[in-house]
């Protein structure tokens, strides 16, 4: 029986021994190659227009993908070898053929997952949205945090995650593709004199983005755009500007800091009615 097992170890085991071995490196050592190609071919092929944010998320999306068909594929690989060195008289043909016909009586029985596999795939090779972008699903806004060919993660404002099979997603709005757009209302009463606020709003507008922390998130400067409304209580005036993917809102806060700042030193009074959100 000792020399039997030993016979068995030098032979049989030491070989399972170096599949394992040599899954667990291509496992591991080949997800950090492929990590590095992936990585390097998307910078070689970006698009001129893209901003380095976009350049980031869309390689952050790639690797996940390829990573999981890789580790998913040496598994296999693996797992096939060592069954052909414990059982070399047995003849595998019959059980994947029976593994064949169940995976086709599943895939009939499980169209949805095919139908979420097959959108998960046109998601990511349209470029529709990327990890890290902020999305809206059917209402529901966050950021992507997985994007599998599955289903799709987000998590919102409030820290919830949300799952979205790919297949059931129709309609989606990416409010960081790209560029973002600085975009809100600000109102002031109805006798004073626009000409001012106006020159006052583009003005501010201009400094924040000569600033140095500020100069790298800005594209076009916030500036008055058009006057959404105007009542007895307040003329409603739109400011736009156009800012990095996932930069709005700090320029928006900042924005609406300073000209609250600067229309306290020109006394000018703000509306007394509430004004209306910008139009988007």
């Amino acid at each position: 029986m000792d020399k039997t097992l030993t016979k068995w170890i030098a032979t049989d085991g030491l070989i399972v021994c170096v599949i394992i071995l040599t899954t667990l490196v291509f496992y591991f050592v080949g997800s950090t190659i492929l990590r590095y190609l992936v990585k390097h071919a998307v910078e070689k092929t970006r698009q001129r227009t893209w901003h380095r944010k976009d350049v980031e998320k869309r390689q952050r999306t790639l690797v996940a993908l390829f990573i999981n068909i890789w580790r998913v594929l040496v598994v296999a690989v693996g797992a096939f070898g060592v069954l052909l060195t414990l059982f070399p008289d047995v003849n595998l043909a019959p059980l994947f053929a029976s593994a064949g016909i169940i995976g086709v009586a599943i895939g009939f029985g499980s169209q949805s997952l095919v139908k979420d596999f097959l959108s998960g795939i046109f998601i990511i090779s349209e470029n529709q949205y990327r990890v890290g972008d902020i999305i809206d699903i059917d209402g529901n806004s966050g950021t992507v945090e997985r994007i599998g060919t599955r289903s799709t993660v987000i998590r919102d404002a409030d820290g919830n995650v949300h799952y979205f099979p790919n297949g059931t997603i129709q309609h989606v709005i990416n409010k960081t593709m790209g560029y973002s757009m600085a975009r809100f209302s600000i109102g002031v009463h109805p006798s004073t004199d626009l000409e001012v606020v106006i020159d006052l709003i583009n003005t501010t507008g201009i400094k924040l983005a000569e600033e140095e922390k500020w100069k790298h998130k800005i594209i076009n400067p916030p500036a008055f755009e058009s006057i959404a409304e105007f009542t007895q209580a307040t003329v409603s005036l739109v400011v736009s500007g156009k800012t990095q993917p996932s930069d709005q809102w700090s320029v928006v806060a900042e924005m609406r800091r300073r000209l609250l700042v600067a229309l306290e030193k020109k006394k000018i009074e703000l509306g007394t009615g509430a004004a209306p959100p910008a139009k988007k």
